[in-house]
């Protein structure tokens, strides 16, 4: 049988982008059991309401949703369980550190298979008000009518 090459992206917080100003980022390894595996392949999970935790020099993931494996037996995960991240000690340390010295929270951004390990892809991030929000909407819109305007000059169209 020959293994898996690449990336293969399972689900992703995109909300997470939009609500959070992300500072850092970093790749985790998930300790899962078989028929979560399985449903991951699937495509099915959802990062919604998920955030992690340090807990004893641990990192723990909880709230991300991995539906039961529709094949499994009495074998079958729960769907909410928190799961352990296999994180280097310096990463859960810097980690630790930074969500108690600035008020930062550690969301999950995505989850995805790479040669064929399912990791999981965690960023410290600040929450953004409103009018954050705002002013990020409005720097995205100005940069693309510039894009838009540059792209109209080469092509000799008038504004």
């Amino acid at each position: 049988m020959a293994k898996e090459q690449g990336r293969k992206i399972v689900a992703q917080n995109k909300k997470a982008r939009h609500d959070y100003a992300i500072e850092d980022t970093f790749e985790a390894g998930m300790v899962l059991q078989g028929t979560e595996v399985k449903s991951l392949r699937l495509g099915r999970a959802s990062l919604v309401d998920g955030f992690v935790d340090i807990d004893h020099g641990e990192a723990w993931l909880h709230g991300v949703h991995i539906p039961e494996y529709s094949q499994g037996t009495w074998t079958n995960h729960s769907a909410r369980r928190k799961r352990k991240l296999l994180l280097n000690r310096v990463e859960i340390d810097k980690i630790e550190r930074r969500v108690n010295e600035k008020g930062l929270t550690v969301v999950p951004l995505s989850i995805y298979f790479l040669d064929g390990r399912a990791k999981v892809e965690i960023a410290l991030a600040k929450g953004k008000k409103s009018w954050d929000k705002r002013h990020s909407i409005a720097e995205r819109t100005a940069k693309r009518e510039t894009e838009q305007a540059v792209g109209r000059r080469l092509k000799g169209m008038r504004d």
